[in-house]
């Protein structure tokens, strides 16, 4: 699995093709995935190891990506722990009580591993199964978590989250370094059952300014990178919009750092800056293009990889999780059109 393309492009290795996975590969757009989810919610599906082994194979059958991504969602390791959440179809992630003030950090306990034992057993049973394809595993970062636990849910504007954020700036850092030792604590649940690779999904910090990033933000998502470092294993991190943070997310600590579609991917290498590889950056719209269109599209991602300096290591994909809408066999033919075009 060393060999594996995906993993040779994270450590900036001479690769045989450029490798390719999407962000969202295991999901709505695939007829399969929603004939074994049918009646069964969001969360319970990310509690049954049986059924998050199925959808995480599922992509990977299909379009023989170079890396699987491991099935599912940010808030588990916060429901795990006992807050009361759940995904509401439509909706996204919905909080009964909000996180507005120091007495609410009581409720957020360290993550034990026997919190997530379902996680363990379906690592395991996934990287049986995946034999020589990476297992990429999967968490939500501080920011995002806290956006989703003070705003309550999904927000379009994040006006409680930065009335924390500038309000009480004490509280806001020990509620981000909570949430980062609860993240770090399942990114290690992760590695430690079979992982080959984690990334750090970062949703919201597009809605931040630079400044408020690096003094904000920055930390917690450092210390996650950090409690992981001894593993070995690569650490990437995506945000979306965040064509400005690209410098300071990557002085977060990652090995792989994740452009969107809004920035070309030479451009996203310089401001990421020299000892880093890059991933991306596809707009996942372009799928819905003909076949010619979205090969003309690819074919501009990759040229600009091609400009990156020697070294840089770059690994195909989207700017952003495949749409619910999506043809299947659009994914199937790039995958395939990406890696004809540059066999080595």
């Amino acid at each position: 699995m060393a060999d594996s393309a995906f993993l040779r492009a994270c450590r900036r290795e001479p690769v045989p093709h450029t490798p390719v996975w999407f962000m969202r590969q295991a999901g709505r757009s695939l007829p399969e995935y929603r004939k074994v989810r049918e009646g069964i919610g969001m969360l319970d599906s990310c509690m049954r190891p049986d059924l998050v082994t199925e959808i995480t194979l599922q992509p990977v059958r299909r379009h023989k990506v170079d890396a699987a991504i491991y099935f599912s969602d940010i808030v588990v390791p916060l429901k795990a722990i006992g807050l009361d959440l759940d995904i509401k179809p439509g909706v996204g992630p919905v909080v009964e009580r909000p996180v507005r003030s120091r007495a609410d950090l009581e409720r957020l306990r360290p993550l034990e591993p026997d919190d997530v034992k379902y996680v363990t057993e379906a690592v395991g049973m996934l990287t049986a199964e995946l034999g020589a394809t990476p297992l990429i595993g999967f968490a939500g970062a501080p920011f995002t978590l806290a956006s989703y636990l003070v705003e309550g849910g999904p927000s379009r504007n994040h006006e409680h989250t930065k009335a924390m954020m500038y309000g009480d700036p004490e509280l806001w850092a020990d509620l981000l370094d909570r949430l980062a030792d609860i993240t770090a604590g399942f990114l290690k649940v992760q590695i430690e059952a079979g992982a080959s690779a984690v990334q750090l999904f970062d949703s919201w910090a597009g809605a931040l300014a630079p400044a408020d990033y690096r003094a904000s933000v920055l930390p917690a998502s450092a210390k996650v990178f950090d409690a992981v470092a001894h593993y070995g294993v690569p650490r990437i991190h995506f945000g979306v919009g965040t064509g400005e943070l690209l410098g300071a997310m990557s002085q977060a600590g990652a090995d792989v750092v994740g452009a969107d579609w809004r920035v070309p991917l030479d451009e996203a290498a310089r401001r990421i800056g020299p000892g880093k590889a890059v991933q991306g950056n596809l707009d996942p719209a372009v799928l819905f293009a003909p076949r010619e269109a979205v090969e003309t599209q690819a074919r501009r991602v990759l040229d600009a990889a091609r400009k990156l300096p020697d070294g840089t290591g770059h690994i195909f994909n989207l700017g952003h999780g495949v749409l619910p809408d999506t043809d299947p066999d659009a994914l199937t033919r790039l995958v395939e059109y990406v890696h004809e075009r540059t066999a080595r």
